[in-house]
């Protein structure tokens, strides 16, 4: 087993105990939640006559099933509305923040907790979502769990988990032009595969994750769970410490040098011993899109769709299902392929340095024909500094439609959903079958730059073209 790492340092920290299990009771810093996975939870301590242990250890907000274009309260949409209800009940009710549509500070809960400064190293962190491994870009140890495991937390601030392997995944070098985050983790999981994680905490390391900022990090931190793993990390370092500095929960003036100091203590050993270590060149990363229906179906934009000869074969049955159900041929060129819908936004790319990607993108151009194109910025805070650079008039300009902050297209809990046989150019983290709301849609993932590049072509493009 691993020994040494940053993983290793936070559990044994957070450890209350062994049970009889086998697992480990793991006691939790930060409890996010969000108003689809906590009702139910919130009901089962009710029915138990029990309380919130520490309320002042979760903030709540709501991201996943509030509308973009019309967030006028009752919502149309009646068990949104119901949701909406219930968290503003359960939240008054046991004395926990909540960030409300308009407080200035709601958003999509994943980007909401970094920028407050909630999100910091060596915590352990847990959300009702699964995309909770965003929070490890900070070098904290973050885990999705469910609706029972979110009572549990609720109830005693601690989870049962049993020990994971930790893995490096170390990449060197500096990305191509027109390469982002999102096409390195796409990357990765389309070389390690969807279920390669599986037991896994992925430490990402090397000189490319290092040259990253906190934003891009997260991008690949938030798609760790894509690739099987529970967590993925990077250490703290000084890009981290300087993103922290003066947001509003991150420590103040003695404080903040006694948790710089605990900080840097945490990371990885020189020494440390890992599981596995698995390297790639970051100048190999090409830009990156899926062709299928599993993150790890990707490909380059300028290759095309594989052939069954040229996997393995325990992967040529998926792939046979994808080809049908995306109505692509194997060996046709994934670039070219005709686009009805870009959605630029998610708890993956939904920060600043994404949208002011795009906008370089879409600058001066315009979305073409018959392609509905639209930008949800991930928090209210995001919206409100885009705003002041005018990424929103530029987005305007160009025929992309400006939204308010939530979840949107990247799932199908809201009005933002596919409908028929479109096709989706993504800058989302899942494409699996129905996920973007309609159950013959069709989604293909890819940077936001990506996305806005398809946007303005009306078909896959390389991005690199247009830069």
């Amino acid at each position: 087993m691993s020994q040494g790492t940053l993983f290793d340092k936070v559990w044994d920290s957070h450890t209350v105990g062994t049970l009889p299990s086998g697992q480990t009771q793991l006691f939790i810093g930060l409890h996010l939640i969000h108003e689809v996975t906590s009702p139910q939870a919130f009901a089962m301590l009710r029915d138990r006559g029990l309380k919130v242990l520490f309320p002042d250890r979760t903030v709540a907000t709501v991201d996943h099933i509030v509308p973009t274009e019309n967030q006028a309260r009752p919502f149309a949409d009646e068990m949104a509305e119901t949701m909406m209800q219930e968290i503003e009940r359960n939240t008054q009710d046991n004395g926990i923040i909540f960030h409300k549509i308009g407080s200035g500070n709601q958003g999509v809960v994943h980007v909401i907790a970094p920028e407050q400064g909630l999100t910091q190293p060596g915590m352990t962190i847990a959300c009702g979502d699964s995309h909770t491994s965003t929070h490890g870009a900070f070098g904290a140890i973050a885990f999705g769990i469910g609706t029972s495991q979110v009572r549990d937390v609720l109830a005693s601030q601690t989870l049962s988990l049993s020990k994971l392997k930790v893995r490096k995944i170390e990449v060197n070098g500096t990305l191509p032009t027109g390469v982002y985050a999102k096409d390195v983790i796409l990357h990765i999981i389309r070389t390690l595969g969807v279920t390669g994680g599986v037991g896994f905490a992925y430490e990402f390391a090397g000189t490319t994750f290092e040259q990253m900022t906190m934003e891009e990090r997260m991008t690949v931190c938030n798609m760790a769970i894509e690739g099987g793993a529970r967590c993925g990390y990077v250490n703290p370092d000084a890009v981290t410490y300087e993103y922290l500095k003066g947001r509003d929960f991150a420590p103040k003036g003695a404080d903040w040098d006694r948790s710089i100091a605990w900080w840097q203590n945490i990371r990885s050993d020189a020494d440390a011993q890992y599981d596995d270590v698995v390297t790639f060149d970051a100048a190999a990363i090409p830009p990156t899109v899926t062709w299928g229906i599993t993150p790890g179906q990707g490909i380059a934009v300028n290759q095309t769709v594989p052939k069954p000869e040229e996997m393995a074969e325990g992967d040529r049955e998926l792939a046979t299902e994808a080809y049908l159900y995306m109505d692509l041929a194997p060996g046709q060129p994934i670039s070219g392929t005709k686009i009805d819908v870009c959605f630029i936004g998610s708890c993956t790319n939904g920060r600043m340095s994404d949208l002011r990607e795009a906008a370089k993108i879409a600058k001066g151009r315009h979305v073409a024909e018959g392609v509905k194109a639209f930008v949800v910025p991930g928090s209210e805070r995001v919206k409100q500094e885009a705003e002041a650079e005018g990424l929103d008039k530029i987005f305007e300009a160009a025929g992309f439609e400006w939204r308010e902050a939530g979840c949107s297209m990247c799932l199908a809990m809201n009005p933002d959903k596919l409908q028929g046989r479109q096709i989706s150019a993504s800058s989302s983290n899942r494409n699996f079958k129905g996920r973007q709301g309609s159950s013959s849609g069709r989604t293909l993932l890819m940077s936001p730059a990506m996305v806005a590049a398809a946007a303005i072509a009306g078909t896959v493009t390389d991005v690199r073209e247009m830069l």
